[in-house]
This record gives structure tokens, C-alpha cells and sequence, in this order.
């Protein structure tokens, strides 16, 4: 890092080659032309907890107090696809999020909320298909056709094997599910985003912004170039493909990384796979911001860290934030801190002037500097990725595994010999923290849980579930699109237990390989 940025080498033809203009290709000043001038971006914050009614019940008093979507937390079992009264869900149901058994849970989880006019988020992977059915046959028991449903599904399953660990089989068989539900959501749900390619549990691994950038990217890459093998045409899909970004301490950094990935995005999507569709090049995101950074020890500075890096999202074009909660490194936030988490947006929104005009750092030398030294460091890892057959293959090697693990490595000895200062952890200690009040979950919760699924599972016909259970393996045995027979699974009221069993039992399990 310099002490002094110059103009350097930008001027004219280069300048209008690599920033252009907002609204252009390659959309490095962001995929608006008038961005926030047009229409603030949405508020989207991320919440599930307990019960599927006591979720309900939060995303209710969300919307009440201005949150624009949904943004759906699952419980680690539904992440790991058990049911809740698997032995290893003990302990954990409905702890980090909501707990969804069945498809009488995701009723009561959406309960009057308005699916045809709320875009809704769901923060989910390896079961992800399974949850998107359990939404489908939801608006389809409400009579709301599948054309007007809005909303994104995580369903990024190969950052699970880089960064998260969640997964419920081998990589390439998981990609295929990935490319299954974009395949039925092209043809069926078209306005709804099948992949959400998350960078955010990268970082929160311990990458670097640009190992982030990097392996979100190459992640992307691996999906289009599945889709396509699959016989889509590329611009019937992309446009439909968005990006889950995390949003640093580092200001500037963070700004130049969502700048650079949208320039690396365009010209990747132009120029390697012959998209002609401008939806098709743009990059659209949604940022969180960083729960790595936040702290237990004086925990109000989290508000602090979390508007700036809210800011930096805003002046890098995201399209939706969810801002973290003071209370984050202790538990899922009160209603109290969830409230300011949301204020903090409104402030940015409405108070700061920051969308007044659009990208007010374009030009900035220090910005187009760090801009292009992100897009290098990517480009450079592209070539290491292609260099092992692509990203499926360089997950099955450990990779990007080994890379994040050194750099988390690096991040932690930077704060434990005083390079790197953490307020409150390393430096400006205060002899006592001050104690806040934070969202403890009831442990009637996991017992009363279990005993739903219990009870829906004596109402339920089990010669149709069986059935439609053996469906969804001779469909997966003869390679079909499993949405059709998972739609029938779920709608015949099996769990979502069976339903991975069964994508299990077909394709097996996958052990990770040891990286050091």
C-alpha cells in the first residue's frame, strides 16, 4: 500500500474501458444508472428463530418497522438436513435459526405473510431444493401462481465444502441439485433468483477479500458452465443468478471488491461465454455485513463497525443489506437490537446523503487502485482453479480450503501480537464490559418441535409418502429433475429427514479431505 494515489496510468480510452459509467458495461460504477436515486435498495434482515411460529411472529414486527423482504435463518438441523428428532439434533433446534420438519412447518412459518407481494430470501444449501418445494406448494395451496412468487435460495452448495461444512453429499452429485432447481426455476419460476453465489461465508472463514472475491466468482463459473452443460442457453439464466457478499471493517477495500466483482462478473460473461443479454453481464448482490469482525468485550462498538461496514455496501452498489445486531457475538438479536440494526440503514438511507448522487467514489485513485489490484489477485486464482480442472475439482484437492485456512491463520496472529487492533479485544480494554439483555431460547422449544413432527407424521398417509419417496429415487437414479418428484415428497408430508436419506442412500456420502 502506497501513502499517495495518482492518477497513474488512467486516462481517457482506459478510464471508459475498466469504470465507464454507471448503468454500462462493465458496470464497475454499479448495474444502475441512477442507483439509489431510482429506488433505495432493500432492506433485507436476516432472521429465523425457535418455533416456525415464533419466526413468523419476528418477521411480522420486521416488516412493521420498515424491512422491505424476508430473509429466512434455518436452524443447524434443517441446514444439515435432519429432523429435528435425529440424534444429532439434540441440543441445537431451533437455536440458530427456525427449525422446518415438514411442509405444515413452512405453512405456519408463512403464515400471512403476503408471498405475492414480499420477495423472500432463503438462507439455505445442501436441502435447499427440499425448502424451495416447501415454498412453492405453499403459495400453490394459497392459489398464487409460481410466476409471481420473488425471491432468492441460497443454494450455493460448493462454498459449503469451501468455507461452512454443510453438506449432505459428494460435490459433483450436489451440483447437480444445483442445477436441477435452476433448470425448473428458468422454466417455471422465473422470477425467482435459484442461486445466490455467497461469498460471506467465505470471509467469515478467515479469507481475504480478495481469496472472497476469488472463490464466490469461480464458484459462479462452475454453476454457469453446469447450467449450460445441462442445455440451457445462457442468457435464458444468468440474469436470474445473484451474489451474497460480506462486508468487511477494511472501508475501502470492501468498496473496490464489490466494484471489481462486478467488472470481473461482465467481462467474464461477455467475453468467455458469449452472453449477449446486458442482464446477462450484471452483477446483482446482497451484502451482509461482517459477524467475524463484531465482538463479546464492549459490545455497543458493534453498532459502530456495523454502520461502517453497512456504508461501504451502500458505496459499493449492493442492491440489499441486512445489518448485524450489537448482540450478534452472544446470541440471535432481541427485538431491541434488531430494531437498531434496521435504524442504522434508515439512517445511511435517509440522513447521510450517500444516495444523492451515484458511486460518489468512482475516479477516486485510491478506489480504482485497489479496484484493480482485487481483479489481479482474482484473475491470478482463476488461473490456479482452472489449473486443477475447475472448482469442483479444486474443492476435492483442498484448495481453496488450504488457502483460507492459511490467511485465517495469518488474521489471528496479525491480532494477537498487536499488528492488527481490535477495539475493546487488544487495545482501548475497559477494566468491565457492560452486561446486555439477549434472546435466549426456551429448550420447550426442541420439545415441543419434536412432538409436531410427531403428530404430522401419525395424521399423514404413509403409503403416500413411501411412495412418492420411491419416486424421488428412481428419479434420481435415472439422472430426471428432482423438483417434480420433491414437490410430491413434500406435499405428501415427508419429513425433510427422509427426503436427504433418500438423496443419500442414491448418491452416498462425502468425507472431506484432510487439509493441513
Amino acid at each position: 500500500m502506497e501513502g499517495l494515489y495518482t492518477s497513474g496510468r488512467r486516462s481517457g480510452s482506459g478510464y471508459l474501458r475498466d469504470e465507464g459509467y454507471p448503468g454500462q458495461f462493465p458496470y464497475t460504477r454499479g448495474i444502475h444508472a441512477t442507483l439509489y436515486r431510482g429506488r433505495p435498495w432493500t432492506i433485507r434482515q436476516f432472521s429465523g428463530f425457535g418455533s416456525a411460529a415464533d419466526s413468523n411472529t419476528r418477521f411480522k414486527f420486521l416488516l412493521e418497522q420498515g424491512q422491505d423482504g424476508l430473509s429466512v435463518a434455518f436452524d443447524v438441523p434443517t441446514l444439515m438436513g435432519f429432523d429435528s428428532d435425529h440424534p444429532s439434533s439434540e441440543g441445537e433446534v431451533g437455536v440458530c435459526g427456525v427449525a422446518v420438519d415438514t411442509l405444515e412447518d413452512m405453512e405456519t412459518l408463512l403464515s400471512g405473510i403476503p408471498l405475492d407481494r414480499i420477495s423472500t430470501s432463503m438462507t439455505i444449501n445442501a436441502p435447499a431444493a427440499v425448502l424451495l418445494a416447501m415454498y412453492l406448494a405453499v403459495a400453490e395451496k394459497r392459489g398464487i401462481p409460481w410466476t409471481a412468487l420473488r425471491g432468492t435460495l441460497q443454494n450455493d452448495i460448493l462454498k459449503e465444502y469451501i468455507a461452512q461444512k454443510e453438506w449432505i453429499c459428494p460435490p459433483a452429485s450436489a451440483l447437480k441439485f444445483v442445477t436441477d432447481t435452476v433448470v425448473f426455476c428458468t422454466e417455471r419460476v422465473p422470477q425467482w433468483n435459484p442461486v445466490s453465489i455467497s461469498g460471506y461465508h467465505i470471509r467469515e472463514a478467515g479469507a481475504t477479500a480478495a481469496q472472497e472475491l476469488a472463490f464466490t466468482l469461480a464458484d459462479g463459473f462452475a454453476y454457469v458452465d453446469a447450467c449450460v452443460d445441462a442445455g440451457l442457453e445462457v442468457d435464458r439464466f444468468a440474469s436470474r443468478l445473484s451474489f451474497f457478499f460480506n462486508a468487511h471493517i477494511d472501508f475501502f477495500e470492501e468498496i473496490a471488491k464489490f466494484r471489481a466483482a462486478r467488472r470481473i462478473w461482465a467481462r467474464h460473461m461477455r467475453g468467455r461465454y458469449g452472453a449477449r443479454s446486458e442482464r446477462s453481464w450484471a452483477l446483482r448482490f446482497h451484502t451482509q455485513t461482517a459477524g467475524c469482525s463484531l465482538t463479546a468485550q464492549q459490545p455497543e462498538n458493534n453498532i459502530v463497525r456495523t454502520a461502517v461496514e453497512a456504508l461501504s455496501a451502500v458505496l459499493g452498489g449492493t442492491q440489499s443489506l441486512h445489518t448485524n445486531a450489537l448482540d450478534e457475538a452472544y446470541a440471535l438479536p432481541s427485538e431491541k437490537a434488531a430494531r437498531i440494526a434496521v435504524r442504522t440503514q434508515q439512517i445511511i438511507a435517509s440522513e447521510t446523503g450517500v444516495t444523492d448522487t451515484v458511486d460518489p467514489l468512482g475516479g477516486s485513485y485510491y478506489i480504482e487502485s485497489l479496484t484493480d489490484r482485487l481483479e489481479e489477485e482474482a484473475e491470478a486464482y482463476f488461473k490456479k482453479i482452472d489449473g486443477f480442472g475447475g472448482m469442483v475439482a479444486a474443492i476435492e484437492a483442498g484448495f481453496p480450503q488450504r488457502e483460507i485456512m492459511a490467511a485465517a491463520s495469518r488474521y489471528q496472529a496479525e491480532i494477537e501480537n498487536g499488528e492488527r487492533t481490535v477495539t475493546g479485544v487488544n487495545d482501548f480494554i475497559s477494566p468491565e464490559d457492560s452486561d446486555i439483555d439477549t434472546l435466549r431460547i426456551d429448550p420447550r422449544i426442541e420439545r415441543e418441535q419434536r412432538s409436531r413432527l410427531d403428530s404430522a407424521r401419525r395424521r399423514r398417509n404413509d403409503l403416500k409418502a413411501g411412495e412418492a419417496l420411491d419416486a424421488l429415487g428412481i428419479a434420481l437414479r435415472s439422472g430426471a429433475n428432482i423438483m417434480p418428484p420433491m414437490l410430491a415428497a413434500v406435499k405428501a408430508c415427508a419429513t425433510i429427514g427422509e427426503i436427504v436419506g433418500v438423496l443419500q442412500e442414491v448418491h452416498g456420502l462425502y468425507e472431506e479431505p484432510v487439509v493441513f
